[in-house]
């Protein structure tokens, strides 16, 4: 009996070891609430870092992201989300629609490759709803250029050449070859998802109408080029004007989104939200602005599990260093509130898939600052120590499912090869 249970132990070890090193080249699919990989979940304890390919641009400034992918993984860090847009103006990826600057996207190139050597997946988005790095601003006023009627930054959702514009630059990432490692894109594990747009609105039309076709349009041709990655849409979370009134957490802001149907698109794979309580409740207290912020991932969470049937990722949540007031005792309290509400709910089998803050910088990168960065190099230890606990814990239920999926399978192995062969049947042995 001792020698089984032994052999039995030895094995799922093995299993257990061939599962981590396969985890590197699979990709992440969803089962469920969760993310998985080969079958064991998957959580994201991640950042943000949308200036990667802008400063890879330059090689003589790469170190710069070797050295933050390098401190991101010793603390447990596993998910970065970066832009995979740079739309017209200084140092732009696409130029002008379809023209690409070849030292950009190489640049792109050098991320995804850096990314793999340290383990840490991508989620890369398609363009931005600011102005910043050109932006659906940019799209716009390329249309307009071309003699198209355009008057409103929004027409980026509607115009009928700006959607082909943008859809020729989803094609060309996804199909993009890696020039480092001589794999395409749309074939590379490294990257998590696509996102369609960072933060997509449209006030112009609150009733929604216009997004929600926007983003089955796109969504369907994401997927028709490349069904092996995951998808979401960049939402905030904000509820269309339709929902309830415990829903409608800022009261007159109305942006053309709809977590409910926004995510319920045909090939949106799951959910997202953004959180700055800071900014959105600027008049309130850290305290209140706490509470609303759980209540928010509450209700998100929530929403996920019930009606949506999805993952959810935080993509986005931090505190300015700049707010009146600030201490990194705000930022510590911000962050724990954040990571025992996504593994309390992951522990439980729940929607929670991960939460990345926003976001990391490498020491001397002061002008890519906007008083919410993170530079592990200058936090507290406390700071430092908060973040790579959350990559243990979720790192633990990870390995814990992939352990008792190992047990499951070896246990219905053993109940197969404990069933009596039909030739044994048939001769009385």
């Amino acid at each position: 009996m001792k020698r089984a249970a032994a052999l039995l132990l030895l094995l799922v070890c093995l299993l257990n070891q061939r599962h981590l090193r396969a985890d590197a080249a699979a990709f992440v699919r969803v089962s469920g609430l969760h993310f998985t990989v080969n079958g064991s979940p998957f959580f994201a304890n991640g950042f943000n870092a949308y200036w990667l390919m802008s400063v890879a641009a330059d090689a003589a400034h790469r170190s710069k992201v070797s050295m933050a992918f390098q401190e991101a993984a010793s603390h447990g860090l596993t998910v970065c989300r970066t832009w995979a847009f740079s739309d017209g103006g200084y140092r732009a990826l696409q130029v002008s629609p379809g023209v690409y600057d070849e030292q950009v996207f190489r640049g792109l190139d050098f991320v995804v490759a850096e990314a793999s050597k340290h383990g840490i997946r991508l989620v890369l988005s398609f363009a931005n709803n600011y102005e910043s790095f050109g932006g659906k601003k940019q799209y716009v006023s390329w249309a307009r250029a071309r003699g198209q009627n355009v008057f409103s930054d929004d027409d980026f959702f509607s115009n009928p050449l700006v959607r082909f514009f943008f859809k020729n630059h989803v094609k060309a990432v996804i199909t993009r070859r890696n020039t480092l490692t001589g794999v395409m894109y749309r074939d590379d594990p490294t990257i998590l998802a696509w996102e369609l747009m960072n933060e997509p609105r449209c006030p112009s039309d609150p009733s929604g109408r216009t997004l929600q076709s926007w983003i089955e349009e796109m969504a369907a041709h994401v997927k028709s080029i490349d069904w092996n990655h995951l998808l979401e849409a960049g939402l905030e979370g904000f509820y269309g004007p339709a929902a309830p009134p415990q829903k409608r957490f800022l009261p007159g802001l109305n942006v053309g989104t709809d977590f409910i149907s926004n995510n319920l698109v045909h090939g949106v794979d799951f959910a997202t939200i953004h959180s700055y309580p800071d900014q959105w409740l600027s008049g309130s207290d850290h305290q209140t602005q706490l509470a609303f912020l759980e209540r928010w991932l509450d209700t998100h969470i929530a929403d996920a599990r019930l009606i949506l049937r999805m993952p959810l990722l935080l993509a986005e949540f931090g505190i300015s260093r700049k707010d009146l007031g600030f201490s990194a005792a705000q930022r510590d309290a911000l962050l724990t509130a954040v990571y025992t509400k996504v593994y309390r709910s992951a522990r439980a089998g729940g929607s929670a898939a991960g939460a990345l803050f926003w976001h990391l910088l490498e020491q001397g990168m002061e002008v890519y600052g906007d008083g919410y960065e993170i530079v592990f190099q200058e936090i507290p230890p406390s700071t430092a120590s908060i973040i790579t606990e959350q990559g243990r814990r979720l790192r633990y239920l990870g390995k814990l499912g992939a352990r008792l999926r190992n047990v499951e399978k070896l246990e219905k192995a053993r109940a197969m090869n404990a069933q009596p062969s039909r030739s044994s049947v048939s001769d009385g042995t």
